[in-house]
């Protein structure tokens, strides 16, 4: 039975997704401080070159990452919730087994198309016979280290704290694994060696926390064969194609236009393009952090609570982000220069026009970043997709016409009108969303 009263459940959705929010800020914030540490190791002794090179390996293997995977926890946390509730763990256990299946092909898949990447536009990239062939094995362990399994797990049984504690592995790998690499091997390779054994921590970190939370409550790993969850939940197979689909499009864009840059411009000027990116999308995490803690929310509350609830759910957090966005504005105006400066060093300074650009896409994103995870709790997942097609498709049409002609400049442009475009859209669909659950409820209850 749906409750009918939207401020309770309303206000304890909103009060969850602060305090999750708030959990994994706390491990974002402990991330972000390393990640200036060692970031400014990277930089000041590879210099703009290498620093290109290592962030076109990067690069590749974020893309390749991005292509093969699924967003498995999600599919955990939409149709493990039915089964949680209903205590059977079993039915839940072959949700999780379902989707560990599908993170080991995406491994494999994602092995294969990386060879290929290499093989045929590694000379593209500057890259070497033995640069490609350490970029490869990289790209295998990003593969082999999805966790997006045990991630789905610890969201399903709210422990944001411990997803938070698994996912600060990686900067303190990060961090330890540079200082290392600067002893003993400082070069490309030893930083790419650092980079991967974080990658390993982390996964390790999370299979050992999701295990422990889980326990007898996620049943038994021979209750039945993995593949009869798409028996038992209907719809599982569409729902997993369309948040994949999505999640490679808005991401890939991102990761994409490192290589394109490279590719127009060189190793320098995607080096200066990846810094940029990187250090906007980190006073920027939080729209992550928000569209991860806001979809488990309204997940719940559609399925347990009225149209009312849902509506002021997404009334709060559509303010909450709007404050977040501001913020984080007048942060970049007001110190991302020397910022800049501090962390890289002046020959670094001329992306800081990138970074401005880069870093007011990635606001609009976080003012929008309730509208995604509310398309996808309403069963508008393919609405959300093919948004997202549109954004990506614009994004990278722009930044192919305005690169030869404007160079780096043109590529963060684009940024901002594709995440206008996205934002505008995905705005409309979720306020539509919206009015027609509230409709479909006054039905029901007329009917009734």
């Amino acid at each position: 039975m749906k409750m009918k009263s939207g401020s309770g459940g309303a206000g304890d959705g909103f009060a969850r997704i602060l305090a999750n929010t708030g959990w994994l800020l706390g491990g974002k914030g402990v991330g972000a401080v390393l990640s200036l540490a060692y970031l400014a190791i990277v930089t000041r002794t590879l210099g703009v070159a290498d620093f290109g090179r290592f962030a076109l390996v990067l690069s590749a293997a974020n893309v390749i990452k991005t292509l093969v995977s699924f967003d498995s926890w999600q599919i955990v946390v939409r149709y493990g919730q039915p089964h949680l509730a209903a205590g059977n763990g079993d039915a839940l256990n072959r949700v999780l087994r379902f989707c560990i299946l599908i993170d080991l092909a995406s491994a494999l898949a994602g092995g294969v198309v990386a060879g290929a990447i290499i093989i045929l536009f590694g000379h593209l990239m500057d890259l070497s016979a033995q640069m490609g062939w350490q970029a490869w094995l990289f790209c295998m362990m990003m593969m082999i280290t999805i966790r997006s399994s045990p991630t789905g797990i610890l969201r399903l049984f709210d422990r944001f704290d411990s997803a938070a504690f698994a996912e600060t592995m990686i900067p303190v790998g990060r961090m330890i694994g540079a200082g290392v690499a600067l002893a003993l091997m400082p070069g490309i390779t030893g930083f790419l060696i650092a980079w991967a054994a974080a990658e390993l921590l982390c996964a390790a970190a999370y299979w050992i926390l999701a295990l422990r939370e889980g326990g007898e409550r996620i049943g038994r790993w021979r209750a039945g064969r993995a593949l009869d969850a798409r028996h038992e939940n209907p719809g599982i197979v569409g729902f997993l194609t369309a948040t994949n689909l999505q999640t490679t499009l808005s991401s890939v864009g991102q990761q994409v236009a490192v290589l394109i840059v490279g590719l127009f411009v060189g190793p320098t000027g995607a080096g200066l393009y990846r810094l940029a990116n990187q250090l906007a999308n980190s006073l920027t995490k939080i729209s992550s952090l928000l569209s991860r803690s806001i979809f488990v929310e309204l997940t719940r509350t559609h399925s347990s609570h009225g149209a009312d609830a849902l509506r002021t759910l997404f009334r709060r957090t559509n303010r909450l982000a709007l404050i977040a966005g501001a913020v984080i504005i007048a942060l970049i105006l007001t110190i991302g220069h020397p910022l800049l400066g501090l962390i890289a060093g002046k020959a670094f300074l001329p992306a800081y026009p990138l970074l401005l650009l880069l870093g007011v896409a990635a606001c609009i994103d976080l003012v929008g970043v309730s509208y995604r995870p509310l398309l996808m709790a309403t069963d508008r997942a393919s609405l959300s997709l093919r948004i997202t097609f549109i954004a990506t498709a614009l994004l990278l049409g722009l930044q192919a016409a305005l690169l030869p002609i404007y160079g780096t400049i043109g590529a963060a442009a684009a940024n901002i009108v594709a995440a206008s475009a996205g934002f505008l859209m995905m705005g409309l669909a979720s306020r539509r969303a919206v009015e027609v659950h509230a409709a479909a409820e006054q039905m029901r209850e007329g009917g009734g």
